[in-house]
């Protein structure tokens, strides 16, 4: 027959607020060149590019209409 343990050893853990823990020293960025990337990585922030800049478009094209500046405009 088995049996159920009901008790657990109680484990502490402290929480340090970031305002009150030490800083971290940062990196440095100075001399760093540019970062080499794989001609897919580089199509695909081509591609990124390119769909974003058609969303905005399409945003603005939206916005234009629903102000009726592009029914005057017809």
């Amino acid at each position: 027959m088995a049996t159920m343990q009901n008790t657990y050893p109680s484990e502490y853990f402290r929480v340090v607020h970031p305002l009150e823990d030490a800083p971290e020293q940062k990196c440095e960025t100075q001399g760093l060149g540019p970062i080499a990337m794989t001609p897919g990585v580089r199509i695909s922030l081509v591609v990124l590019r390119g769909y974003l800049i058609l969303m905005t478009l399409m945003l603005v094209w939206h916005v234009l209409d629903m102000a009726g500046v592009l029914r005057k405009l017809k």
